[in-house]
């Protein structure tokens, strides 16, 4: 079918040549994303099914138990129902949420990959933008099953994988900062959750047309305000409270009159935990002073928010007494020194019941408990409506400024249901919003699914489900539920108590089945419940409420005399949060309960007009541990959340359906008779383009209104297939335009009179012949392919040279890592494959040539004054003297006779000349031929042959005729000198063990470098004016020097084959 021959294509052939850093090539991430899927495939007996909706038992619960037990074991925590995404707390780190698994999320198909939160994130974003509305993921569970982490791991997926710029890099942060903002002023530590939200949120992403993120807003619902004053043993308060004592600095902390003790302050230590192991209050504190200055709240700001959170420190550590007359006395006046102090109050309500302490004044006479109760209900309204200005100030620096429109991904992490061994007003309004956002999902996917089947006309097996509605009404009808009748006892005259308002419930709910009181109960029901106690059976099971608290709580009211205070505060947040203008009794506000109502219809209105996408969030134990799964908690939370029901609705129903006009004006370009026009009905035209895709009978319905096709791998390749498409279709636009425009010339043209005929001709023939070398071009192009790959063992030719080219890249990028790092490393060079023999010698030698020059560069002036010599002295010698090979390893001295080496008379008559050089030699007679030991001395004027302190011959250098010596391997020299005098002593012969050098010394000083001859066979010489002698030179085995019988002087030398001193070198 169409689906199977396109899918792995598709796959291919939308993967971008580079991801989007830059850093891979299309065919490693084909291989990778090839690799992951066949793993994921493979694995599939061992690690459980990925969708719940492929599990052959799919009505039953145990098999539905076994799978995710399955997978939680082996660390796979997320596993789909169609494009639900369930997910169970690990309860450590697993290593899956880096920039790498991020990118290998991004732009890929839902169902690709194995199940993930950022697949979701990933298929809402795409999914927002190619259809333009408003999304919204619901992230549900109980308390402690990971619903706030699951929201920050979508957020960062959007930090990362929107466009970025400098602008939106700024929004990017905010966004990204505001969660711990949020979570260290409503989050706290309770005996399910280490981080758990005290307050529901709801944030809106902003996004424009090309999918970046501009903006955001929050929106907040019921703060649990009465934890600022009381906590359970083992909670604690807010986060913030803990994070400001103990990371604090401590000039900070001496301005605000606090202690780096927690256990100085009554609020703090209520539930005998203020130290947790799992959280880092200093590394904490930090993060929301970083965040807080990015999200552009102002230094002082920042200062007087941290004023108001000292003063409900403060403010707990108020103690009150009795008087003689029962009246309430303040014993606390350092307290509320530090109380007015931070709150920027000094004003004084005078009341002559009481005294004044440091311009502080409880107003009226009240007694120690009424006294007690007004200063926890201040504490909480200073926090609560702080908290309100925070998500305010949060909002302003979220907010986009252009007015442009903008599609939205909503982000819902509210309070999971909670169910404590005391549960009071907090617990009822929290397990009420449950319940809410429960109906919402019934009516979004459980009901609505299957009214919209049976609208459309499509056949459908009913699945049974449980309405919630029974319960949501018990708790806000009008006139009957529960809200109604607490806040009818909050405001009717005469003495109203927690337990006039349980006996109203009992009088009004009597005989409902979610409802039970202590009076209304059974025999055996009755034992398990208090006489101030009711119990509501909500769609997670049963839960007790004390009444005790309820209308205080729901009241939440305060004094007014105590806002008249608040007002006249110089905190400007303070000031904000108790305004002058406010109502104070002409019309009583709303109450908490009714106001939480409100808000949640509000909040419903909102969901409803968005498409929704679902994470479950599970725990699987009550113990926050790792790798332990609690087959009877799990089983009850899969029940009430009804993932069974969701998952029979997925596997009776269709992933997907819009309407035959929506869904036919997305696709029909990718048909050829619904292109670009279809004339018919919109069913019709669906009908003939599912039919040219290819579309199963089994993959597909056809309803009255709309199309619904079952299974989302169908969606996903005819996406696939429209992307390419668009591409496609651009190129003919273009085209089109392209030849409009050329058309309008060539009309102006025409018009004007041009060689029409002609042009006409030879555009047509320039055309013509493009398209024949196109078609050549590519006819070639595909052969050679081919061939190249047929013979690609096969000696180098036209077949094969394109595979050549890539072992000539292979070969040289090897090469590149691994050259010779010197002139001497004659074996580190790769062998080359035969095709780059010659240029790898070519190679070899430019790299050799880079190494000598960059070992020229490096050599001292020493080193280059050798060379100069060195290189001298083979311009003389070399392929001329066969010894001079074994010279050039042997470095050159500046002299071989060190002055203190030299007789004094002889250094007193030399020196004002300078010596250039001295050098022991052997001097030969020129009569006998008999060796005399002497020293030769180069000064700047002369040459000196010297016996001890008699300077035996002085030969001045312009006399100097020249230097004769053989080519053969002795250490002979002959300096030959002018006679013009008969009295004049003849040449010089001579022997030195340091010839060459020597010889180049005396070229250096009489800067005559053509005074060497090198000569073959026999030297002549001047024994004086008239007179001459020879020196005879041949090679043998053995060096000897000796008088021959005719007379001459026979040198000897060593056999050595004469070497290229090229090559040597």
């Amino acid at each position: 079918s169409f689906i199977e021959s396109f899918c792995m294509s598709v796959t291919l052939a939308q993967i971008p040549s580079h991801d989007r850093n830059g850093e891979e090539p299309l065919e490693e991430r084909c291989q990778r994303i090839l690799q992951e899927m066949e793993g994921s495939l493979t694995a599939r007996d061992r690690v459980g099914i990925q969708d719940f909706v492929l599990l052959d038992a799919y009505t039953s619960e145990t098999a539905f138990m076994d799978n995710l037990r399955k997978r939680f074991n082996e660390n796979l925590i997320y596993t789909y129902i169609g494009t639900l995404l369930v997910s169970v707390n690990p309860y450590k780190e697993l290593g899956i949420y880096t920039k790498k698994q991020m990118d290998i999320y991004m732009g890929v198909n839902f169902f690709e990959l194995p199940p993930h939160i950022f697949a979701l994130a990933d298929n809402v974003y795409r999914t927002m933008i190619s259809e333009t509305n408003n999304h919204f993921i619901l992230i549900s569970g109980e308390s402690g099953a990971g619903k706030t982490e699951a929201s920050k791991k979508v957020l960062q997926f959007y930090a990362v994988c929107c466009p970025s710029t400098r602008l939106l890099d700024n929004v990017r942060d905010r966004l990204l900062l505001s969660n711990p903002v949020l979570e260290a002023f409503g989050n706290a530590k309770t005996l399910k959750n280490d981080n758990s939200s005290r307050f529901g949120k709801y944030m809106d992403i902003q996004f424009d047309h090309q999918g970046a993120a501009v903006g955001g807003h929050v929106l907040s619902y019921l703060l649990e305000k009465s934890r600022v004053v009381h906590q359970n043993h083992g909670e604690r308060n807010f986060h913030i409270f803990y994070q400001l004592v103990e990371g604090g600095e401590d000039e900070l902390l001496r301005w605000l009159g606090l202690e780096r003790n927690c256990q100085n302050y009554r609020f703090l230590i209520q539930g005998e935990c203020a130290k947790v192991s799992s959280i880092n209050d200093k590394s904490d504190w930090k993060t929301v002073q970083k965040a807080l200055t990015i999200i552009e709240f102002s230094e002082k700001d920042i200062e007087h928010l941290f004023a108001i959170l000292a003063s409900v420190l403060h403010l707990g550590n108020v103690h009150f007494g009795a008087s003689a007359l029962g009246y309430a006395t303040l014993n606390s006046s350092a307290e509320v020194h530090w109380l007015s102090k931070v709150l920027s109050t000094d004003t004084s309500i005078k009341n002559p019941c009481l005294c004044s302490i440091d311009h502080f004044q409880v107003l009226s006479p009240f007694t120690a408990e009424h006294a007690k109760y007004a200063r926890d209900a201040l504490a909480k309204a200073i926090y609560g409506r702080t908290f309100s200005w925070l998500v305010n100030k949060i909002n302003e620096s979220l907010a986009n400024k252009d007015s442009t429109r903008k599609t939205v991904i909503g982000l819902l992490d509210i309070y999971g249901f909670e169910v404590f061994d005391v549960n009071s007003f907090e617990q009822f309004c929290i397990n009420f919003c449950n319940e809410k956002l429960q109906q919402l999902f019934i009516q979004l996917t459980l009901k609505s699914e299957q009214e919209e089947y049976e609208m459309e006309g499509i056949e459908w097996e009913p699945v049974p489900y449980f309405n919630n509605k029974i319960i949501c009404d018990l708790v806000e009808e009008k006139h009957r539920g529960i809200i109604s009748i607490l806040d009818e006892e909050c405001l009717r005259p005469g003495e109203a108590t927690d337990f006039t308002f349980l006996e109203k419930l009992e009088e009004k709910m009597c005989g409902h089945p979610h409802f039970v009181t202590h009076k209304l109960a059974d025999q055996k029901t009755r034992k398990t419940l208090e006489r101030g106690d009711f119990r509501l059976l909500h769609y997670a099971g049963e839960v007790t409420y004390s009444v005790a608290g309820f209308l205080d709580k729901n009241n939440d009211l305060l004094y007014r005399n105590i806002k008249e205070v608040m007002r006249q505060s110089k905190n400007s947040i303070i000031q904000h949060c108790f305004n002058a203008i406010e109502p104070d009794g002409k019309k009583r506000p709303e109450t908490v309960a009714t106001q939480f109502k409100n808000s949640l219809a509000g909040l419903t209105e909102i969901l409803m007009t968005k498409e929704p996408w679902y994470v479950r969030c599970l725990k699987p134990n009550h113990c926050k541990q790792p790798d332990r799964f609690d087959d009877v908690m799990v089983r009850h939370q899969v029940k009430y959340l009804g993932l069974m029901e969701h998952l029979r609705v997925r596997r009776a129903g269709f992933a997907y359906r819009r309407r035959y006009e929506v869904f036919l004006k997305r696709y029909k370009a990718l048909c050829p008779d619904t292109w670009p026009h279809w004339k018919g009905t919109p069913a019709e035209g669906v009908q003939r383009l599912i039919k040219h895709l290819g579309y199963k009978p089994d993959e597909y319905k056809m309803g009255r209104t709309k199309i619904f096709i079952r299974h989302p791998r169908t969606l996903f390749a005819t996406e696939d297939a429209f992307e390419i498409c668009k591409h496609e279709l651009a190129t003919r636009i273009q085209a089109k335009y392209k030849g409009y425009r050329v058309k309008g010339q060539y009309q102006r043209q025409r018009e004007a009179g041009i060689h029409i005929f002609l042009i006409e001709t030879c555009w047509r023939g320039l055309q013509a012949r493009k398209e024949r070398e196109r078609r050549a071009w590519a006819v070639k192009v595909i052969k050679k392919f081919i061939k190249g790959f047929m013979n690609r063992n096969q000696p180098v030719s036209m077949d094969n040279s394109e595979y050549l080219a890539f072992v000539r890249q292979s070969y040289l990028t090897r090469l590149k890592d691994n050259l010779p790092k010197s002139v001497l490393d004659k074996t580190t060079w790769l062998t080359p494959p035969p095709i780059m023999q010659e240029a790898s010698m070519f190679l070899r030698k430019l790299h050799t040539r880079l190494l000598v020059r960059k070992y020229v560069r490096g050599i001292s002036s020493q080193q280059k004054v050798q060379l100069q010599i060195k290189a001298l002295t083979s311009d003389i010698f070399r392929g001329r003297k066969e010894n001079y090979p074994q010279s050039i390893c042997q470095p050159f001295a500046d002299t071989r006779i060190s002055e203190k080496d030299i007789n004094i008379k002889v250094l007193q008559q030399i020196c004002p000349e300078g010596i250039k050089y001295s050098v022991p030699v052997i001097k030969y007679d020129r009569n006998g031929f008999r060796p005399r030991f002497r020293q030769l001395i180069f000064t700047q004027a002369a040459a000196y042959l010297v016996e001890e302190a008699k300077i035996k011959q002085r030969v001045n250098y312009s006399s100097l005729k020249g230097v004769s010596v053989s080519n053969l391997s002795d250490n002979f020299l002959i300096l030959h000198v002018s006679c013009d005098d008969t009295k004049q002593k003849g040449d010089l012969v001579l022997q030195c063990s340091y010839l060459f050098e020597a010889l180049t010394k005396i070229c250096v000083v009489t800067k005559n470098h053509s005074l060497i001859k090198v000569v073959q066979g026999s030297v002549r010489f001047d024994i004086q004016p008239g007179k001459e002698g020879f020196v005879d030179f041949k090679s043998s085995s053995e060096a000897m020097v000796y008088r021959a019988k005719n007379g001459h002087l026979m040198v000897v030398g060593p056999h050595n084959a004469i070497v290229n001193s090229r090559d040597k070198s």
